[in-house]
């Protein structure tokens, strides 16, 4: 995708680095130099592939992957304290778990800001009966906010750097992650740049899809 324009430049039959690769060196040497900026999903084929072929661009990883690795991190402990409840012996404390554990994943994962009323309840009810879930939200939201507000690189790191060290114990994958593209994600604070306008023509990419089964 052409991030200035919004429009495909090309699509492709998968995302191999030597399916890119075959690609990128069909562009004449002047237009791979004068790239400026590639946003990129966090997948280190990528980087290094565009780092050898578009040697002056700036490598910026997309704010919206590195949430959703801190989305599926807070939703493998959800599922981690579903597995348990449903374990427990007594049977009062196995419905109360299960009670609360149960259509938990949407008021968890979502923006808070988005949540409804009965939403809403639903989150406090998770957070007072298991606080690693309430700790692990709250870091979620947190990190969410830095992105949405940090006004500067210097800014977008202290508060990244406050993150990390809150969310080393109960996000330790993602953390290990963020820290390696750590460069990649504060290169998102300068112009903001993130690759949306690609997840949503994938999107729209198999809604076709599934619109057209059976035909």
């Amino acid at each position: 995708m052409d991030l200035e324009t919004r429009k495909p430049v090309d699509i492709l039959e998968n995302r191999t680095k030597d399916c890119l690769r075959e690609c990128f060196e069909k562009w004449v040497t002047e237009v791979l130099k004068n790239i400026e900026e590639v946003s990129i999903d966090l997948w280190s084929a990528y980087k290094n592939l565009v780092q050898e072929l578009m040697p002056n661009a700036e490598v910026v990883a997309d704010r919206f992957h590195v949430m959703k690795l801190v989305n599926d991190e807070l939703d493998t402990e959800r599922k981690l304290v579903k597995r348990k409840g449903e374990k427990l012996k007594k049977k009062a404390e196995k419905e109360k778990v299960l009670k609360v554990i149960k259509k938990s994943k949407y008021c968890l994962l979502k923006n808070e800001k988005d949540l409804n009323e009965s939403q809403k309840e639903k989150l406090k009810e998770v957070k007072k009966l298991f606080p690693k879930l309430a700790n692990m939200h709250r870091l979620k939201e947190q990190l969410r906010n830095s992105f949405e507000k940090s006004d500067s690189e210097l800014i977008g790191l202290l508060n990244l750097s406050d993150w990390l060290r809150d969310a080393a114990k109960d996000f330790p994958h993602s953390s290990a992650t963020i820290i390696r593209w750590l460069g990649e994600i504060i290169g998102y604070f300068k112009n903001r740049t993130t690759q949306g306008i690609v997840e949503g023509i994938n999107n729209k990419l198999k809604l076709i899809k599934r619109k057209a089964y059976g035909f």
